[in-house]
């Protein structure tokens, strides 16, 4: 009987399938994606010009509804991690790759691919949508104005990293609902309180915090308050890395 070598190829093809054969991943993906275009549609047609959300960003205003897809993405991978060790799979898992961290990496790098393929298809489908409702209005833009395109790659990026967090947090947590609640009081709500603190110096790590990060990401043109694109990005794959890592060091040294 021939015995197969463990090779990085065969882990991330291991974990591509198992994310594909769960039935909550079509269901968290299909639910994100009609949120994002939902929402969207919701918003372009009860927009009227020169109304309290004109000073908002055209692709911010589209894309709101990453206030819920963002969960929905980051419960995802919470699942492909915390799921596995609350099922007792997790065993199987390490059993066959004993050196244990190329699953944590494949795990991210199969998450993360498939959250940003899907997330910039929607955007890219919902914002030519909202535009039909808003083609009267001032919102009205198109794919080609400058920073359009850039803003919906960036959020889909954004939300990938943050997808590739919530992974690595429920790895480290070994608990779904404990990881949930990590993942929306740290990441979503500890920076909207602390950016209530009178502080600069607060105000000014806040904007690099996930969630603000990802509001920066998702912004056509620059906004008062918010990083830049390019240190929004990089602040959001240092804390995927970060969160990667601390995940690593445990899954390393005790038993599943």
């Amino acid at each position: 009987m021939t015995t197969l070598a463990v090779t990085p190829t065969r882990v991330l093809r291991s974990e591509w399938h198992k994310l594909w054969t769960v039935r909550s991943t079509w269901i968290s993906l299909a639910l994100a994606a009609a949120l994002t275009v939902g929402i969207g549609l919701a918003i372009g047609a009860s927009y009227e010009s020169g109304g309290g959300d004109s000073d908002v960003d055209v692709v911010l205003m589209t894309l709101l509804g990453m206030q819920f897809t963002s969960i929905v993405i980051g419960v995802l991978g919470i699942l492909s991690t915390a799921g596995e060790h609350s099922t007792g799979m997790v065993r199987s898992t390490m059993t066959a790759v004993p050196r244990r961290l190329p699953v944590l990496w494949s795990k991210a790098a199969v998450l993360g691919v498939v959250a940003f393929a899907v997330t910039l298809v929607t955007n890219l489908v919902t914002f030519p949508l909202v535009q039909i409702l808003l083609s009267d209005t001032d919102k009205a833009a198109s794919l080609g104005d400058p920073g359009v395109l850039r803003a919906l790659v960036g959020n889909a990026a954004g939300l990938a990293l943050l997808g590739v967090m919530a992974l690595a947090i429920g790895s480290l947590i070994r608990s779904v609902p404990g990881s949930i609640g990590v993942l929306i009081s740290a990441v979503m709500i500890l920076p909207e309180v602390l950016g209530m603190l009178p502080y600069d110096v607060i105000d000014d790590a806040v904007r690099y915090f996930p969630a603000k990060a990802l509001d920066a990401l998702t912004q056509a043109g620059p906004a008062p308050g918010t990083a830049s694109p390019g240190a929004a990005l990089l602040a959001m794959a240092l804390w995927a890395a970060a969160t990667l890592a601390a995940a690593a060091m445990p899954l390393k040294r005790r038993d599943v």
